[in-house]
């Protein structure tokens, strides 16, 4: 049975805005093109999925580092849901309807870990219980506005592990209580 983990980087005082968070330290990056590559998949929100489009084609500009992010990304299988998208890149997969009958059939098929991705996403998969576990990547910033990281009341929560990873970013890791 494959795992649901809701894991985003985020400000001290709760948003994730991934324009407003300072650039991952080389670290942080090393470790997100690891989560990528090791994932059965990924579970996106409209607008996350739209911001993670950016690396459905490579740039000239990229490093290595951000070309390996991006193979790893385009190689995952991907659900997206949205009921106002008509469709989706490669290797991705439209759910309009049914979203917890579809995500309890892929969480019963698969293994591994499939991350969810997007607050308002995570808001609804929290209400349906499917979430199982919660990474907060805490940025030591604060940045007063931004979407939060729980996009609705926060579930109970028990922490099973902490770890820094670079020099500035801790990761808590949460299960539902």
């Amino acid at each position: 049975m494959a795992k649901i983990v809701f894991g985003m980087n985020q400000s001290l005082d709760g948003y994730v805005d991934h324009e407003e968070l300072p650039a991952p330290s080389p670290a942080l990056f090393r470790h997100w093109i690891e989560h990528v590559r090791d994932l059965t998949g990924s579970v996106y929100g409209r607008r996350m999925y739209e911001a993670m489009r950016y690396w459905d084609e490579d740039r000239p500009e990229w490093s290595a580092e951000q070309h390996e992010f991006a193979a790893a990304w385009r190689r995952q299988p991907k659900w997206v849901v949205s009921r106002s998208l008509k469709s989706v890149g490669p290797n991705a997969t439209l759910i309009a309807d049914d979203v917890e009958v579809v995500i309890r059939r892929l969480k019963a098929k698969l293994t591994g870990e499939i991350s969810a991705s997007g607050p308002e996403l995570a808001q609804s998969l929290t209400e349906m219980g499917l979430i199982d576990e919660y990474r907060l990547y805490l940025h030591p910033v604060a940045l007063g506005r931004g979407k939060p990281f729980f996009a609705g009341s926060r579930p109970p929560l028990r922490l099973v592990a902490s770890e820094r990873i670079g020099g500035e970013v801790i990761r808590l890791t949460y299960v539902p209580a």
